[in-house]
């Protein structure tokens, strides 16, 4: 089972299958400092499917991007995400103590995850009653093979780092989301919005009522498919199609014949995304706004794109505008990566709780 750990200082560490993000957050007396940056790209296919591939390769990435963050934090939070976590809601009678309710939990751990009970790390959270059953609580379950685990701490133990908090990619965005609440209509208030995540191979759908999740999907697509038709369209290697990508410099065709299309395809994503959702619910059945992240967030006009095609309000998430930033994080082009920092800052959050 996975550690219940009491708060402390820790480097929130974003991997995925394009970058490493570091972020280090320090409390102030009305909100955060982002007081530590550093991004580094990940070598291809160093990390597929959300699984680490390649310990070494990731493990220098994290180290390039720790130096040059300038932390000195050494306890880490990281998260796993995709298909490599299994998360599930169930209810088990009110009343347990403590050991009582991880000795019910284990037991549906045991029947619910399809590996053996000796490869899986997990653990649980108590979410509260269930309304129309009094004598029982709501728990959700989140587990993992512990290979996967073990496969991250070995990358952190490369670079000189230790994992302290494995958290999940969608309870990170969670964590990071309340930082939204100012750029969203009523401040989320008896509202229904979806933040979509645009990764590097995989889109999270996330949907907020009233500021509390209720739903997520993932469905495979991301900046990886842009990066991959940069290449073979301009005959350039994975790391400098990705660069190209993030600076500029491409001929002039690349906006018409791949950035163009690609953003219409951001599009499409999110509208299939919306009519799962309908198709799943009665309740908050109208999504009153959506707004986007991920690091093709920050494709210039994608956004509006979306907002056309699915026409309602649309925005790019900015977690930072309320939170200040030292001049060593602006040093790092922090507020251009903003969209893409969601996860790293929910991780980051973690230092307080």
């Amino acid at each position: 089972m996975m550690r219940k750990l009491k708060p402390k200082p820790v480097l929130g560490v974003d991997v995925s299958t394009s970058s490493v993000k570091v972020l280090e957050l320090v409390k102030t007396s009305t909100s955060y400092r982002a007081r530590c940056y550093g991004v580094e790209p990940v070598p291809a296919n160093a990390i597929a499917g959300k699984l680490v591939s390649d310990i070494e390769a990731v493990g220098q990435a994290v180290r390039t991007a720790y130096k040059r963050s300038g932390s000195r934090l050494k306890d880490v939070a990281v998260a796993l995400g995709g298909p490599t976590v299994v998360t599930k809601a169930i209810r088990i009678p009110a009343g347990l103590n403590q050991r009582e309710q991880e000795e019910q939990v284990e037991v549906i751990v045991g029947r619910e995850i399809p590996y053996p009970l000796d490869e899986v790390a997990w653990d649980f959270d108590c979410l509260g009653p269930v309304e129309d059953q009094p004598n029982s609580i709501e728990v959700l379950i989140v587990a993992t093979r512990r290979e996967n685990v073990e496969n991250f701490q070995a990358v952190l133990e490369y670079a000189g780092l230790k994992g302290y908090i494995v958290d999940t990619e969608a309870m990170a965005l969670e964590g990071a989301y309340d930082l939204l609440r100012d750029q969203l209509i009523d401040k989320g208030r008896n509202r229904t919005i979806m933040l979509v995540d645009f990764g590097s191979s995989t889109t999270t759908f996330s949907v907020f009522h009233d500021n509390h999740i209720v739903y997520t999907r993932e469905q495979s697509f991301g900046g990886r498919q842009l990066t991959d038709e940069i290449m073979h369209r301009y005959g350039l290697s994975y790391e400098d199609a990705g660069r190209a990508k993030r600076r500029g410099g491409l001929p002039e065709d690349y906006e018409e014949t791949l950035l163009g299309p690609f953003t219409k395809d951001m599009a499409q994503q999110v509208n299939r995304a919306l009519q799962y959702y309908y198709a799943s619910t009665t309740e908050h059945a109208t999504v009153d706004q959506i707004v986007i992240c991920g690091g093709c967030a920050a494709i210039p006009g994608a956004v509006e794109v979306i907002a056309e095609a699915v026409s309602m309000p649309a925005l790019v998430a900015n977690p930072f505008t309320r939170i200040s930033l030292s001049g060593k994080a602006q040093a790092q082009g922090i507020e251009q990566d903003a969209p893409s920092l969601m996860i790293a800052t929910g991780l980051a959050l973690r230092s307080f709780g």
